[in-house]
């Protein structure tokens, strides 16, 4: 049993000692009962260590394939790091291929793949794609091994047969180099663990299909499978961590004690509870900060994080006591590890949580300082993640089992019912279809808008006549309307000298109602159909958020047909004034990465903190606003859109937004999704760092259009070109590099090629960090190395995207609400402009 998902292109060292060294079975503690080892691709057995790997060709009677093809190297390819016989060979599949493991005791098993692309004959494993599945549990999907890689999986697995099922896609093959299936431990995993968001317990974890991602040795060096009593191997935790000046080692090995009940060597070995990484307080009794790792996942999954802990650093009980964080949620306050065990110490313990669903592919632990603690320190020993299946079954996101031949007559009944089955969906949708259009020329002849009434009388609930968001009737709002005679008063009768903005839906006033609160008063044109659309979908949408990065909306008016919403007074207006086209003075470049940041988190609210995403369709300097402090504020929701339903993938509607900042994707295909909020996100990136219109065409002719030009500049690495002047020398290198990496990819040509408002957000908080990070003894440390070094056990990830990888540690909530009152929440924006 071995160390799982380690890329040989960032650790070949270690991928050599995992395979070199034995199992030593005869050394541990368990011994398990189902044990195969299988050497595919191979005429003949291969030992590695004490463990022989059976060559699949004597093994003919688990493999059920439509063509022997016996693939060998010569070891022509493969490099003396990695000149491993269970690499040289491999087993190459066609068609649909299965083997067959008897199981003689039912339980959790270790199912271990190994592979490494090589070119045999006329099959170049560079190209293969395929998946893999463990009964119906989906183990891999559209997998193409670029490196070495060895990829292990935890499942429970009844008595009988276990069959595990390799599928080509179409026009392609599948390999794999070597095989193991063999028994764990059942105490491995044999309890249910707590969940931190929201709070409560998972119910099942002893059933769920789990894939090893990281397993990490704080504080100490890589733990060879001879140093485990389970044959693991635990990586060093350097690479993980994302300030390493913040930590420091400790390590005490032969005090390592097994308590009764709790952990046990096969929990971990000694070898890992005896050293740890620990907060570097440098004596300074006033130290306050975290030290985080960051790791990284794939969205759409749970994950089981399981934390070892052992003190060794105190010297006498209840000394040590600290926080634990799992990304931004506390989910140890106050570890007191001795209290736990009557006051001993360097006594093994570990903890185990699961995840909610990942929305980003990052993910961090951190630990820090309690306030209850006399003297600020911090430990961690040992970190597993392990990613666990999901309501389909899966590891690996979607994908279909393959069909093996079926008799005729089950043929004919299945082609029968899906013809039947299909020719019903047809039916239906053109139903659904005319029904549709049927209502939009309903809608099309009412060209008036009909006042909300609130006094008496009907009710007008705001439903899917103009909706993008469901919502009760305006009643739920009363408490949000204001008389017109205290807009009049609150504005001077809107008088045109206090006019701050204009824009499609109508003019913008400052005001100041009678209790002395500033105002921005938007005034709505009653003939105008666009604004008539805008009013309604502030309202409708609006009232069902609140967060401190959206303008706040102060109330509404509908008396005398007017339109007229009311919202907070922002007292610095727009971003895009503090750019260009005014007066104002320079921001400095953190003051632009901090907006930057707020108006990414309001975004990121939008997209994931309702049931269905929110779509803005007109992200813009100008519609990002700043407070007195530069706290920036989304604003002007009146374009926006719920995005699609969970089983589709785009909301089909009209091209909106503004010049510039539109997603080149959206325009051409009429198809929305969040991603293009990204896009136009991405060239608000640009125009802060370069501080000029987004298109200007005064200027020669490749420089009329920013998002074009600025592309041209970061795609030469050399963006610092074309910087606002006022950031002359003022912006680390490490900094900007972070920072144009993630606008460049949120322009991608498409959108799923763009990063979430998440990881964009992520991104944007390391790029600050950078900004502000006073590195030590690494000259030559920058945004990409460090991330390219976050996840080297991981299959794959010499290949990673470093752009969206870890960048980062205090998140912001979608949640979020401090500072935001419960008579505010709308948003808005103050100075409105034509689109």
């Amino acid at each position: 049993m071995r160390f799982v998902m380690m890329d040989c292109g960032v650790l070949r060292f270690s991928i050599w000692v995992l395979l070199v060294l034995n199992l030593a079975c005869c050394s541990r503690g368990f011994d398990p009962v189902d044990q195969y080892y299988i050497n595919c691709g191979s005429s003949s057995d291969v030992v590695v260590g004490n463990v022989t790997y059976v060559a699949d060709k004597s093994a003919s009677r688990l493999l059920s394939t439509p063509q022997d093809i016996l693939a060998d190297s010569k070891l022509n390819s493969i490099t003396p790091s990695e000149n491993s016989q269970l690499f040289s060979t491999a087993r190459i599949f066609t068609g649909p291929s299965r083997y067959t493991f008897s199981i003689k005791q039912g339980g959790r098993h270790w199912i271990r793949l190994y592979f490494y692309p090589f070119v045999y004959q006329s099959y170049d494993m560079n190209s293969a794609s395929f998946s893999v599945f463990s009964q119906k549990t989906t183990l891999l999907s559209d997998f193409s091994p670029r490196n070495a890689s060895v990829r292990e999986y935890s499942v429970n697995v009844g008595s009988g047969d276990l069959v595990i099922t390799f599928s080509p896609k179409a026009n392609s093959f599948a390999y794999v180099n070597a095989m193991e299936v063999v028994s764990v431990p059942d105490a491995l995993i044999d309890h249910d663990a707590p969940l931190f968001n929201p709070p409560g317990t998972f119910n099942g974890l002893v059933t769920q299909a789990l894939e090893t991602v990281a397993r990490v040795n704080m504080g100490g060096p890589l733990v060879s499978p001879v140093n485990d009593t389970l044959g693991r191997t635990w990586v060093s935790d350097s690479s993980f961590l994302l300030q390493s000046n913040v930590a420091t080692n400790a390590s005490n090995i032969p005090a390592v004690r097994y308590p009764q009940g709790g952990a046990t060597s096969d929990t971990a070995p000694q070898t890992v509870y005896g050293t740890c990484t620990r907060m570097n307080s440098a004596d300074d009794p006033n130290s306050n900060f975290n030290v985080t790792w960051g790791f990284k996942v794939e969205p759409g999954f749970q994950y089981l994080i399981r934390l070892h802990f052992c003190d060794i650093v105190s010297t006498s009980a209840n000394q040590l006591v600290f926080n634990v964080y799992i990304g931004t949620f506390l989910v140890a306050p106050d570890l007191e590890l001795s209290a736990k065990f009557f006051g001993r110490l360097a006594t093994a313990y570990y903890m185990d949580f699961v995840t909610p669903t990942m929305d980003r592919n990052n993910l961090t632990v951190s630990i820090g300082p309690s306030p209850r603690s006399a003297y600020p320190d911090a430990i961690l020993n040992g970190l597993e993640i392990m990613k666990m299946n999901n309501s389909k079954d899966s590891l690996a996101g979607e994908s279909i089992l393959p069909r093996f031949p079926r008799s005729k007559k089950n043929v004919g009944m299945i082609v029968g019912i899906s013809v039947g089955v299909s020719l019903a969906l047809i039916v239906v949708g053109v139903l659904f279809f005319v029904h549709r259009r049927r209502k939009q020329e309903q809608l099309a002849h009412s060209k008036t808008w009909i006042p909300i009434s609130i006094n008496g009388g009907t009710s007008h609930t705001m439903g899917s006549k103009y909706s993008t968001a469901t919502t009760g009737s305006i009643n739920s709002n009363l408490s949000y309307r204001i008389p017109f005679a205290a807009v009049q008063e609150a504005t001077n009768n809107f008088d045109e000298s206090w006019v701050i903005g204009i824009g499609g839906f109508g003019k913008v006033y400052k005001g100041v109602l009678n209790d002395g609160t500033k105002v921005a008063v938007k005034r709505g044109n009653p003939k105008s159909q666009q604004g008539l659309a805008e009013f309604r979908t502030e309202i409708e949408m609006l009232s069902q958020f609140r967060h401190r990065h959206l303008v706040s909306l102060i109330g509404y008016c509908d008396e005398k047909n007017e339109m007229i919403l009311v919202y907070e007074y922002m007292e610095n207006g727009t971003l895009k004034s503090h750019l260009y086209g005014s007066n104002l003075p320079s921001l400095g470049w953190k003051e632009r990465l901090e907006i930057c940041i707020g108006a990414a988190r309001g975004l990121h609210y939008l997209h994931t903190g309702y049931a269905k995403a929110v779509i803005h369709r007109d992200v813009k300097s100008a519609n990002i606003l700043l407070d007195e402090n530069l706290m920036a504020k989304v604003a002007d929701f009146g374009l926006s859109k719920t995005g699609p339903e969970i089983d589709q993938t785009h909301v089909s509607t009209a091209v909106k937004g503004s010049f510039g900042y539109l997603d080149p994707e959206y325009f051409r295909r009429q198809q929305l999704t969040e991603k293009s909020d990204v896009y136009s996100f991405g060239v608000v990136l640009f125009e802060v760092l370069c501080a000029r219109p987004v298109i200007d065409p005064s200027l020669p002719r490749e420089m009329v259009n920013l998002a074009e030009w600025a592309m041209k500049w970061q795609k030469k690495g050399q963006l610092d070109q074309i910087i606002d002047p006022n950031l002359a020398g003022k912006i680390k290198p490490d900094s900007l590099r972070k920072y144009g990496e993630t606008a460049e990819k949120c322009l991608a040509d498409f959108g799923v090629d763009r990063p979430s408002m998440g990881d964009v957000l992520w991104n944007l908080e390391y790029a600050l960090q950078l900004q502000e990070a006073v590195v030590h003894n690494d000259p030559e440390e920058n945004s990409t190395n460090v991330i390219g070094q976050l996840s080297p056990q991981v299959g794959e990830f010499n290949n990673v995207d470093t752009s969206n990888s870890v960048a980062g540690f205090e998140t912001s909530s979608v949640d979020d609400l401090s500072g935001v009152s419960m008579s505010r929440v709308f948003s808005q924006l103050v100075k409105s402009e034509g689109r």
